[in-house]
């Protein structure tokens, strides 16, 4: 050591005396223990000092700081260096100058943290290629020793191509940069991408400079999403859509490509600076629509399988690259609104009449309900007018009720042909949908495929009968269903309904019916065309009321007449009986009086 040059032997020192075991010089020890001190370095705990590498093992690193003892680091601590060895100068950091064995106690470690960050901001500032241990996976990307720092590496930084296995970069050491530094949190990133895109950029441009449209190149499979596959040039990426991998129907890109696979590819488009570069695969081969058989034509049988679903329809891929549209109107005669999904789903098999082919723009409708015969072709034949069938219900309207005889027959009953006698409000209350009902064959609308039925004329009309029953002035029970505006309706005998006046609703203790009540009602009005029933409970009581008064008025009538003959007869004997007596009693008079 340079401070040992310096010191200088004893000018008076007694060799003779050294031999013999005598004492050494004249100094003192307290002298001589000075002079050996000041050959050492001037140490304090605390510091960090430079020191040099004397031995190492597996376990533990000797350093040595010049002072009276070496220290002992675990190799633990120089892990990111593993080219380490002896002579190599390094850092340590003092902990204590001597412990109870009396070892000086380093460690490079807090050597590292303490002048690590210093070293990391210029690290930055200077863009220094550094070096860095990966010690384990963290999420989205690995944790490097970096001087020290506990360094993110993400995924994403590790090469210029995904990475699909982190562990085997654990426990290795690289070389980084560091790109991002969080001075309040003191995180650090660093990227091991960056150093090799240097130099990637130089070559990509090469490759770029020679790109054209139409171009055939080889690359390799960089990588695979759901939307396509990225394709290495050579140091450039170019994106293949899934549209462009093949004439067919691709629901997954790992169906047509694998990774790492070399592959021929066109080039499609770029942009200005060409860094989108858009390639194709399925342009390398004929389109199928060209290798098409040019004997199919409008009404022949094609096979095919469903690929695509959409609520409108299916497509159906008759050959690779070759699809035809079934449209939902032509998946069945019915004309009930239903989704394709009702019919098909993906993977069936399914045979289908072309109706349309258009080569030259590359369209072809099908139709699987043609496979049947159209039910309306015959329709006088099998569903006549008088005849009768069970439908099911499909569907409610405020005038009537939608219902299905077979798959493509449809027929409407009316709300007024449902019952004779119920007064139906919607049809609702007469049925539910998915119900069977007997319907009767009205009239047949071949053009618009569409049957009139009834259900009550599977019965006699009962209004002919009801006419000898319910006779204007008749008194039948009946109860109140239901109050509107206009009057109230009343259940009658045999299902009749009738309708009554607000006027003719009153009771005789002048209060309104109500909803519920049953009282006697007397017709005042059938119509047997309109099917109306008109009735008055007023009526029964004023009507009951005016016979009572009129046989009051008749048996008073009758009295007089038999007092009257009474009367006339005491008269008419008073006045011939006793004409003699009376005549002499006059006389007798007229002779007193003179």
């Amino acid at each position: 050591m340079e401070e040992l040059k310096n010191i200088q032997p004893l000018d008076d020192f007694n060799w003779e005396a050294y031999e013999s075991g005598e004492a050494l010089s004249p100094v003192s020890k307290e002298d001589q223990e000075k002079a050996y001190d000041n050959t050492l370095n001037k140490v304090n705990e605390r510091e960090v000092v430079e020191g040099t590498v004397i031995s190492m093992n597996k376990r533990e690193v000797v350093v040595n700081i010049g002072y009276k003892s070496d220290g002992i680091i675990p190799m633990s601590e120089f892990r990111y260096n593993p080219d380490l060895k002896p002579g190599d100068k390094v850092e340590v950091y003092i902990e204590n100058q001597e412990d109870k064995k009396g070892q000086l106690v380093l460690s490079h470690r807090k050597a590292r943290l303490s002048l690590a960050w210093d070293r990391v901001n210029q690290a930055l500032e200077s863009q220094e290629v550094i070096k860095g241990f990966i010690k384990c996976r963290t999420k989205g990307g690995m944790i490097v020793d970096v001087f020290g720092i506990e360094a993110f590496l993400p995924g994403s930084q590790i090469d210029v191509k995904p990475i699909r296995d982190y562990d085997v970069f654990v426990n290795k050491t690289m070389e980084f940069k560091v790109v991002k530094i969080n001075q309040e949190f003191r995180n650090v990133v660093v990227s091991h991408k960056a150093l090799i895109e240097a130099e990637l950029e130089a070559q990509k441009k090469e490759i770029v400079s020679k790109l054209d449209k139409g171009q055939v190149l080889e690359g390799t499979v960089k990588n695979i999403t759901s939307y396509g596959v990225f394709v290495d040039l050579g140091g450039v990426d170019g994106l293949i859509h899934i549209t462009d991998l093949s004439w067919g129907r691709v629901s997954d890109p790992h169906e047509v490509v694998e990774l790492d696979q070399k592959i021929n590819v066109v080039i499609l488009d770029f942009d200005d600076d060409k860094r989108r570069i858009a390639l194709g695969l399925k342009q390398l081969t004929p389109h199928p629509w060209d290798a098409l058989n040019q004997d199919l034509k409008v009404g022949d049988h094609v096979k095919g399988k469903v690929v695509v679903m959409a609520d409108y329809g299916a497509f159906v891929e008759i050959a690779p690259g070759v699809e035809g549209l079934i449209h939902v109107s032509e998946m069945s005669w019915s004309q009930h609104l239903r989704s394709a999904q009702d019919f098909l789903k993906v993977g069936d098999e399914v045979e289908a009449v072309i109706l349309t082919l258009d080569r030259d723009e590359r369209k072809m409708s099908l139709g699987i309900k043609q496979l049947k015969a159209d039910p309306w072709e015959n329709i006088e034949e099998r569903y006549p007018v008088g005849s009768q069938h069970k439908a099911k219900v499909r569907n409610f309207t405020n005038f009537g009720v939608f219902v299905e005889i077979e798959e493509g027959v449809d027929g409407l009953i009316h709300i007024s042909d449902l019952s004779w006698t119920k007064k139906v409000k919607h049809p609702s209350e007469f049925t539910q949908i998915g119900a069977e009902i007997d319907v009767v064959v009205l009239e047949i609308d071949k053009e618009n495929r569409r049957l009139s039925l009834g259900h009550k004329q599977l019965e006699e009309n009962p209004w002919d009968t009801f006419a000898n029953v319910f006779t204007e002035g008749a008194v039948f029970d009946g109860t109140v269903t239901d109050i509107l505006d206009k009057g109230a309706v009343v259940a009658l005998p045999h299902g009749v309904e009738g309708f009554v006046t607000p006027k003719h609703l009153v009771k005789q203790d002048g209060t309104q019916a109500q909803v519920g009540e049953t009282l006697p009602f007397k017709v005042i009005e059938f119509n047997k065309d309109t099917r109306r029933i008109f009735l008055s409970h007023s009526r029964v009581y004023e009507d009951q009321a005016r016979e009572e008064r009129n046989e009051r008025r008749a048996q008073r009538r009758n009295n007089k007449r038999e007092e009257a003959p009474v009367i006339q007869n005491q008269a008419a004997s008073t006045t011939l009986g006793d004409i003699d007596a009376l005549a002499a009693l006059k006389e007798k008079l007229a002779k007193g009086g003179k």
